[in-house]
């Protein structure tokens, strides 16, 4: 999902505001100008403006989570004569909501005109407001801002036509910059290596007679590279979970989802990753002081440390957290890898670490430690909840399938932490963090930040 796209979806909500507010106010305006009294009708009843445009700022919020039911805040583009008709029927799902409201009320609204102005200024000043903002994306995805960039797979009709419709339309944002006639051999080795690149955003396969093998090798490289799969119809018997089919020139594709946090679940949880820690970093200030005081008086050193990790995609980033062992303690890791209690994986766990200093393990038992990152969440490193950060020489050691755990942004807890935390084992650990990024939830987010506390002073999962 490309940045480009989110951020054009996320306008569209304040623009669908501002043209909702603009059609109430001129419907308004237009029934009580002197051209329409002169015209066809006088004005012979009084309408306060101030409690009416109150009335169309409640009923506009209102009409925004109609049009998000009607899905015109889907994150794909789509062409303008689908997006014209979606507010159509959004608008008069609308207008009717308003009907009912007055008539529950049991008052007549001053003016059936208004009512029936505000519906068709509506559908045009919102119609008008998309095809702008689309206009503007349009053209920046003409420059390459936010295109796709796709290696397109098979050689029949199908791959032929919809490498057609990409150049036809340059509004889906698609550009074919790499053709393959099978995803074996040569071709499956070339693949791999633009993705490996980032020379590429997205796979799709266009054959749907291709083996079997051929096509599980793509969705390996999909899954291990982080980059988007689609394939066409009846392609291969899948345990995927979570699908969605797009109609392209008649021929149906159907994307393979790595997580619900595409799309509107990424704007909203990063929202809510911004607000929690700013405000968290605030309320916990005094503490922060007073951690820092304690660690200065215990032990020689700095009070923060910058532990380098990789975060989603594979990127690298510093993670910043209380300083709770010796200085160089790095070095001394590879002296003490001969007691790791963690031999089932990549991870390092030690009970009795040598290298951590007396108010260390306080901090590291109640996770105390950990407060800096919410600095790492404000700077759209990490979130709230998601995988643990993971250290560089770990993430070399993973399998394919381990690498699923960067599909999303490392976080401060996560389900593995508040179900079993160090006491579990490397596998199920992955396995608790690939449920949560397949079955993501605003509500699960919450349920696991309100755990964590219990946790942690129950004094189970000491880190």
């Amino acid at each position: 999902m490309k940045k480009a796209e989110l951020i054009f979806s996320a306008i569209l909500v304040p623009v669908d505001y501002l043209m909702l507010i603009l059609a109430g106010l001129t419907a308004y305006a237009i029934r009580f100008s002197d051209l329409y009294q002169e015209a066809i009708r006088e004005v012979v009843f009084a309408l306060d403006f101030g409690a009416y445009m109150g009335l169309v700022w409640q009923l506009a919020i209102l009409w925004v989570l109609l049009f998000a039911l009607a899905g015109l805040y889907a994150i794909r583009p789509r062409g303008r004569a689908e997006e014209v008709a979606k507010v159509f029927l959004a608008c008069s799902a609308g207008i009717m909501a308003v009907v009912i409201i007055i008539f529950l009320q049991r008052e007549l609204f001053a003016s059936r005109f208004i009512v029936l102005a505000a519906w068709i200024l509506a559908i045009i000043f919102v119609s008008l407001g998309r095809i702008i903002v689309r206009s503007i994306q349009i053209r920046l995805l003409r420059r390459g801002v936010g295109v796709h960039k796709v290696a397109l797979i098979g050689v029949n009709c199908s791959t032929t036509d919809l490498k057609k419709v990409f150049v036809r339309r340059p509004e889906l944002g698609v550009e074919v910059t790499h053709e393959f006639g099978s995803g074996a051999g040569e071709d499956l080795r070339n693949i791999t290596e633009l993705a490996k690149a980032r020379q590429i955003d997205e796979i799709i396969q266009g054959d749907s007679s291709l083996p079997r093998d051929e096509s599980l090798a793509l969705i390996d490289i999909a899954h291990e590279y982080h980059i988007d799969f689609r394939y066409a119809a009846d392609l291969l018997a899948t345990t995927a979970t979570n699908i969605s089919v797009n109609t392209l020139s008649g021929v149906p594709l159907v994307e393979i989802q790595r997580t619900k946090l595409d799309g509107w679940g990424r704007i909203l949880k990063k929202v809510f990753d911004v607000l929690v820690s700013f405000i968290g970093s605030i309320l916990l200030i005094p503490v922060f002081l007073i951690i820092a005081l304690i660690i200065k008086l215990d032990s020689r050193g700095p009070v923060f440390v910058k532990l380098q990790r990789i975060g989603a995609a594979g990127k690298p980033f510093y993670t910043y957290k209380f300083r709770s062992m010796v200085p160089g303690a790095d070095k001394m890791k590879q002296e003490l890898m001969d007691r790791n209690e963690r031999a089932d994986g990549p991870l390092f766990k030690m009970k009795n670490d040598p290298r951590i200093t007396r108010f260390g393990r306080f901090l590291r038992q109640n996770s105390l430690d950990e407060l800096p990152q919410l600095l790492n969440v404000l700077k759209g490193e990490m979130s709230l909840v998601g995988p643990r950060p993971h250290e560089p020489g770990e993430v070399a050691q993973y399998q394919k399938h381990h690498k699923h755990l960067l599909e999303i942004k490392p976080g401060m807890t996560g389900m593995a932490q508040v179900s079993g935390r160090a006491n579990l084992k490397f596998e199920d650990e992955v396995k608790l963090d690939v449920y949560y990024i397949e079955n993501w939830s605003m509500k699960l987010d919450i349920i696991i930040l309100l755990r964590t506390p219990i946790v942690v002073f129950s004094r189970t999962a000491a880190v």
